[in-house]
């Protein structure tokens, strides 16, 4: 049985069960009390922690595999091996002074103070810019340190940035770009690794449906080729004679990042009855 560690709370928790779910295991993830719970359909067993505790324990073994942020990852240093990134609770760790300061770039904070919960990623940051500062490392709140005299600036996680600018900040440097990783213990079992196996191609299946769309549409049978070239699909579209003679009905799967850009052609080159429907799920 694995042993699946995930964030016992936030957005990251939500996203982490969503994504578990929808690749088809079930657990029990309603009682928010919850330390662990073992999925009634597949092998593994679900443990509900504190972010900054999973590296720790995937390193140590008592979790196989872990869902964190990559600047949790980052910070703590921990020897896990990094299975793959997930696409979701997406963020950034960005520098952020006083609204009224005058900002000219990094070099601004030599010989400055500046407040973090991530000490280890500021310090590679500066010293890789050539700046000596003083790092305050604070757990929490480090948004109100300059307006309280600790630091003349603040290092930490930003989404939307309103918590900055309710805090009378402004973002002015990203200096780590973060999104939700699956890490797993150096030396999984072969049992285990199997189990990885199995789980990482429902997650690239789940991954690969959400950036893709089926399409049907109709169109004049003289019109395919051209259609073709914008709707390739998985291996290729599927065409199916309509009543009306001259006239087929073609199914294909589109990138959703080529959707908009190719949408217009398509309908140029005499497609109608455009359908988009989303793929739950996509095996290639």
């Amino acid at each position: 049985m694995l042993r699946i560690a995930i964030q016992k709370s936030g957005r990251l928790s939500d996203d982490s069960i969503k994504l578990f779910k929808e690749c088809g295991i079930q657990f029990d993830s309603s009682s928010s009390g919850k330390l662990k719970s073992i999925s009634a359909n597949f092998p593994a067993e679900f443990l509900f922690l504190r972010d900054d505790d999973i590296p720790g324990y995937v390193e140590d073994g008592v979790a196989d595999l872990g869902i964190v942020g990559e600047n949790v990852y980052t910070e703590t240093g921990r020897e896990v091996t990094v299975v793959h990134k997930l696409g979701f609770s997406k963020c950034r760790l960005s520098l952020a002074v006083p609204r009224g300061t005058q900002w000219n770039g990094v070099q601004d904070l030599q010989g400055r103070g500046i407040a973090t919960s991530y000490p280890r990623i500021l310090g590679n940051y500066l010293k890789e810019n050539g700046v000596e500062a003083d790092i305050h490392e604070i757990s929490g709140s480090v948004e109100i340190a300059p307006s309280i005299g600790l630091a003349d600036a603040v290092c930490d996680i930003v989404s939307s940035g309103s918590t900055l600018l309710s805090n009378g900040l402004k973002e002015v440097e990203v200096i780590y770009r973060s999104e939700a990783i699956l890490i797993a213990a150096p030396n999984l079992s072969e049992e285990k690794a199997l189990l990885l196996d199995k789980i990482m191609f429902r997650i690239k299946a789940v991954q690969a449906a959400q950036n893709h769309k089926y399409i049907l549409l109709n169109c004049p049978a003289a019109s395919v080729n051209e259609i073709m070239q914008y709707i390739p699909g998985m291996k290729a579209p599927t065409v199916l004679p309509l009543v009306t003679e001259g006239w087929v009905s073609l199914h294909s799967v589109i990138n959703e990042n080529d959707f908009w850009s190719n949408i217009e052609k398509i309908r140029e080159a005499g497609a109608e009855g455009i359908l988009i429907i989303p793929i739950e799920k996509m095996i290639r």
